[in-house]
């Protein structure tokens, strides 16, 4: 599986973006897909996850309430939709796949086989 994710940029505090994951090469239908950042001098770390049956959607306590996760099998596309965003969301934002990975491992970085290229975004204050 190839991902590319796309949609970052350069925002004010409060505003939204959407970031897009899309797949190529295989099916995401029976996929997890998780969002992670990483800013500057730091580890990377989990935002959200979809679980590979798509029942189950998780997130990071910091982004919850205000960034959404969704996949549509259709397109092979990840979305994460992030509202009111903040300066501490400011990062380069990952997205990954795995077909076999476990609920309980959803935000292990670890975890995951396939990883996308990353796309920056900037939250100004």
């Amino acid at each position: 599986v190839q991902l590319q994710a796309s949609g970052g940029g350069l925002v004010q505090a409060g505003d939204s973006l959407r970031l897009s994951c899309a797949a190529s090469g295989r099916s995401i239908r029976t996929y997890a897909m998780g969002w992670f950042r990483q800013a500057p001098g730091k580890e990377r770390e989990f935002v959200a996850a979809i679980s590979r049956t798509g029942g189950g959607t998780y997130y990071a306590d910091s982004v919850k309430g205000r960034f959404t996760m969704s996949k549509d099998n259709a397109k092979n596309t990840a979305y994460l939709q992030m509202n009111s965003l903040k300066p501490e969301d400011t990062a380069v934002y990952y997205c990954a796949a795995d077909s076999r990975i476990i609920t309980s491992s959803l935000s292990g970085a670890v975890n995951y086989d396939y990883w996308g290229q990353g796309t920056q975004v900037t939250v100004s204050s």
